[in-house]
């Protein structure tokens, strides 16, 4: 199973697409567990 499709395959099973949506969501996913993890960080901190 492959997990990135290229433009020119015409395989189905994979699971990301090599396109914007994907890029954005992966960058907003990352940078929300970023911002999460540091608030637990600073929290913890504090107390």
């Amino acid at each position: 199973m492959k997990f990135i499709k290229n433009k020119n395959e015409k395989r189905r099973d994979y699971l990301f697409q090599k396109d914007k949506k994907t890029i954005i969501g992966a960058r907003l996913i990352g940078f929300v567990l970023v911002v999460l993890i540091s608030a637990v960080i600073i929290s913890g901190t504090i107390l």
